[in-house]
């Protein structure tokens, strides 16, 4: 399935500087990782004391989230610096992360994001569990962490100016944990035939 984690090398590119530049610093991937996790935290306890109108910024805010995401992995990797302490830290944080970012929302549609936030953690523990299976972990759309980022942040920066009434919100939401349900499905069938 088709999902925006398809452009990640063009991504990863723009981000090697900074990532010389942080291994260069003494800087390690575990230690971008518990940044991400504190500053994820941060930004999703800010949206919601201050309300819908600060949610503009949650694109720029899932932007970096996602770049810095990219770049405690990518950094284990090149300088071979990988640990089982790094990937315990790189899942669980991705958990709390999305968990707290997208849990504002959840005090203007309490029920559908109740349902989505557990979606999401859903399609995470299942991408994990191909390695139950001596399989890769899985990143299979339609709906992967990127795929969330994207399409939350701008429905937080639509929802911010008014651009978009609450029955339409509302319907997207819907619509992202049904494609959630199908990237559960999509992970967990790629993980136990390949």
């Amino acid at each position: 399935m088709s999902s925006i984690y398809l452009i990640n090398p063009k991504f990863q590119r723009l981000l090697q500087p900074t990532i010389s530049f942080l291994y260069k610093s003494k800087v390690t991937p575990n230690q971008v990782t518990i940044f991400t996790t504190l500053f994820s935290i941060t930004f999703g306890l800010y949206f919601i004391y201050a309300g819908k109108e600060s949610w503009w910024m949650m694109p720029i805010v899932l932007l970096v989230r996602i770049a810095l995401n990219a770049i405690d992995g990518m950094m284990a990797k090149q300088y071979q610096i990988q640990s089982l302490l790094g990937a315990y830290l790189t899942e669980m944080g991705d958990m709390i992360s999305d968990f707290f970012l997208y849990l504002p929302f959840a005090f203007e549609f309490p029920w559908i994001m109740a349902i989505m936030l557990l979606l999401s953690l859903m399609s995470e523990v299942a991408g994990v569990l191909a390695h139950t299976f001596h399989a890769e972990r899985r990143y299979d759309g339609p709906m992967g962490k990127s795929d969330r980022a994207f399409c939350l942040g701008s429905l937080g920066f639509l929802m911010s100016f008014d651009l978009i009434s609450p029955l339409w919100a509302t319907i997207i939401f819907t619509l992202i944990s049904c494609l959630l349900c199908l990237t559960i499905f999509f992970r967990v069938r790629n993980a136990i035939t390949r």
